[in-house]
């Protein structure tokens, strides 16, 4: 049986970690609703994390906010390709730099790394459990080769918003709090 006071306790010491947790949560929760991730929460996250490493990090000051900063844009362009080319929503992206700003450039990419592995098995799982693998599969080349080929990242968009109403969605928000709180507990930042 769990012991509340021991989470109390760890809630207490890792706090900057579990409010990034609760707003994943929360995140997922409204792109898995609504496929969007909304600016009311993203942008007053990434700001905290800008103010939460100023004032009250281990490295408060400006050493604890260019920490913040790095993590930001670390979290935009791991996340920004995606977004470029049409295949991945700026609330993702936003909620990524939010991340960033909270706890940094290396805890966000190896999250962001884990993340990536989440969502790859929940698509697959998507497109197997509807039975649609050999349409995906297809799709995917198709993508991939567009990618290679086309390399205008304002063309490959344009394509990505033709081709979406036809798409199988992944709500982002969802693997990427998956993802991120799993390597949150796996490195013990969350005891």
């Amino acid at each position: 049986m769990p012991d509340f006071a021991s989470l109390q306790d760890s809630v207490v010491a890792n706090w900057p970690i579990w409010f990034v947790t609760v707003t994943l949560i929360v995140a997922a929760v409204i792109d898995g609703k609504q496929l969007k991730v909304p600016n009311w929460l993203t942008f007053p996250m990434i700001v905290s994390g800008w103010a939460y490493s100023l004032l009250l990090s281990p490295y408060a000051g400006w050493e604890g906010l260019l920490y913040s900063l790095i993590g930001t844009v670390v979290g935009l362009l791991l996340l920004l390709p995606a977004y470029a080319i049409g295949g991945m929503g700026a609330g993702d992206v936003k909620l990524n730099a939010g991340i960033g700003a909270w706890v940094w450039g290396t805890t966000t990419f190896y999250a962001f790394a884990v993340s990536a592995v989440v969502g790859g098995i929940i698509a697959i799982g998507m497109v197997v459990l509807q039975k649609k693998w050999d349409q995906h599969h297809g799709q995917f080349w198709m993508i991939w080769n567009e990618i290679l080929t086309v390399k205008n990242p304002e063309k490959l968009a344009e394509i990505a918003a033709e081709r979406k109403p036809r798409m199988m969605l992944l709500p982002y928000g969802i693997p990427m709090a998956i993802g991120t709180i799993a390597y949150f507990a796996w490195s013990g930042m969350l005891a």
